[in-house]
């Protein structure tokens, strides 16, 4: 469903078994099988996604009348001998002033300049009328010069089938008014031809005896009107379909920002609160599975109980009409430890205990109400910009977090099922002899920690099994022997961390954050630091612009 390509660290999140990669396709935020109806307190992101649409379509059509004009201006000047001089001036003057008025038209719809929906509807009315009034002049004064000079009535519909069909094709409408727009626009050629008739004796002469002229141009018109309404009305319909399915209660999806084996992950926007966040979604062919389902329902009750500035907030939690299983958590900007060091390469030690110091307080929160995360790895931690500072530990995913005295939970693996991440998993989690607890965690905190200092997890091989086997029986290379330039104080504290016997290890997060402390690099990274780092990269930390301007095509 997604390219390979990188993800936008600003739309990052990670939650349980999702891969952040970018869609290929915007519009693959319509496969969503979510079919709810707009509510009342939508209309304002409706306005706003057709204003944005609408300028879009606007400078689109603009341009093109533009283009068209121009080039048929040039071939006005060479026809300065096939009519009337007072007549080719008129013409030329008219053809003039239009070009000029459409192309200032599109210029001011490239600028930046914003412009509510009361007035792009006026633009819209100048985009196409003002061609309309070249097109009356050129078509009435051709029509007059035929009939004088060949006694012929000129079949003048097949051009305005062109400003008709543009319009219908570009411009977002409700029928009822593409009906009034489009039908002014097919009156014109038939006005012009009784005009000429009401005008000109030899013109009403001519018509009575080529009555099929004006037969024709009704006919013609009637039916390219009809076909353009309908248009519309077909084009009007997909549009809100689209937009119904991008919707999700008052969520509004803008943008698919991770997929995985479980669901979808989309940058969405609060349409009264106009807040940004991210929006978790169980895939459909999902939904009937009890485990899935109750594992998802777990993270977000899990999640919930939590309140630490260091875990990641969840805002609303429920399920759409069809069934469909969402929840809803904060917008982060920054990017996940495992793209931080993959792009940047190994931390500075004090960096490194920056962070892993925060997660420690995230974690023992977690641990003081009794849940264990069970799945702690780079992916799932999150460094932010939160309230203005950078480095912010975010600590995600709770899908495989269980309750240390619920037993009943465990129905929701499967006995004998391995859960965690090979990379970072303790050993007691790989051989499935232990019940994990709370130091299984310390541990995984400890594989990330070498990994930050390192680049590198403690061990690797290709094949995940023997990963597992090498955390539960191998010791841990010492990262000096990666990295040289660490201090001994980081590096027994990791090598602590990563003991093979739980009872052997630090006893808690808070005991790690406290040993990590002490460490001399402890005081070498500030919230300063990290400003300074996040401007040097070039990192925008501002909120998404999250209006419908990107989704309209």
């Amino acid at each position: 469903m997604s390219s390979a390509a990188q993800p936008d660290p600003r739309l990052a999140i990670s939650p349980a078994d999702v891969t952040l990669d970018a869609p290929s396709d915007p519009s693959s935020v319509s496969q969503l099988v979510c079919r709810l109806h707009l509510r009342d307190g939508n209309s304002t992101a409706v306005r706003s996604e057709v204003s944005h649409l609408l300028r879009s379509r606007l400078r689109s059509a603009s341009l093109i009348i533009f283009a068209g004009l121009g080039l048929f201006l040039v071939w006005h000047i060479f026809s300065l001998d096939r009519f009337d001089r007072a007549i080719y001036v008129l013409n030329f003057a008219a053809h003039v002033a239009a070009t000029f008025v459409i192309g200032g038209i599109a210029y001011l719809l490239c600028s930046h300049r914003d412009y509510s929906l009361s007035e792009l509807r006026w633009i819209e009315i100048l985009t196409f009328f003002v061609p309309a009034c070249f097109f009356m002049t050129l078509h009435y004064s051709k029509t007059t010069y035929l009939i004088e000079s060949y006694g012929q009535h000129p079949d003048v519909a097949a051009a305005w089938l062109l400003p008709i069909y543009i319009y219908a094709l570009f411009i977002p409408n409700t029928w009822q008014r593409a009906t009034v727009f489009i039908g002014i626009l097919a009156a014109i050629p038939v006005a012009l031809i009784l005009l000429s008739a009401a005008t000109h004796p030899l013109s009403a002469e001519l018509l009575v005896e080529q009555w099929d002229v004006i037969v024709t141009t009704v006919l013609v018109m009637f039916i390219a009107a009809t076909s353009a309404i309908w248009g519309v009305h077909t084009i009007n319909t997909l549009r809100t379909e689209v937009y119904q399915a991008k919707q999700l209660g008052q969520y509004q999806l803008k943008q698919l920002i991770g997929s995985g084996g479980m669901g979808e992950v989309y940058l969405a926007e609060h349409q009264l609160m106009k807040r940004p966040c991210a929006i978790k979604v169980i895939r459909p062919e999902k939904a009937g599975d009890p485990k899935v389902l109750a594992r998802f329902e777990r993270e977000v009750q899990a999640t919930a109980r939590l309140s630490h500035w260091n875990t990641v907030d969840i805002f609303d939690y429920g399920r759409a009409d069809d069934g469909t299983f969402y929840y809803v958590m904060e917008y982060l900007p920054g990017m996940n430890l495992s793209e931080l060091v993959r792009k940047y390469g190994p931390l500075p030690a004090g960096r490194a205990i920056y962070l892993v110091r925060q997660a420690c307080d995230a974690l023992q929160e977690a641990h003081d109400l009794g849940l264990v995360h069970r799945d702690i790895k780079p992916a799932n931690i999150f460094a932010a910009s939160r309230g203005g500072v950078c480095d912010v530990v975010k600590l995600l995913d709770f899908g495989l977090a269980k309750p240390l005295t619920e037993i009943d939970t465990a129905h929701l693996t499967a006995e004998g099922t391995i859960t965690g991440s090979p990379l970072f998993m303790s050993p007691e989690q790989a051989t499935g002899d232990v019940e994990p607890d709370s130091r299984s965690d310390v541990y995984s905190l400890g594989a990330v920690l070498f990994y930050l200092i390192t680049g590198k997890p403690p061990f690797e091989d290709d094949k995940p099994l023997k990963i597992m086997i090498k955390h539960a029986h191998d010791a841990p290379p010492r990262p000096t022997e990666l990295r040289p330039d660490l201090p001994v104080d980081l590096e027994n504290v990791v090598l602590k961390c990563l003991e093979k016997a739980s009872h052997r290890r630090y006893q808690s997060a808070t005991e790690l954050a406290e040993a990590l402390e002490q460490c001399l690099d402890a005081a070498n990274w500030t919230r300063e630091s990290a400003r300074h780092w996040w401007q040097g990269i070039g990192q925008p930390f501002d909120v998404p612009e999250l209006n419908p301007r990107a989704m309209a095509g």
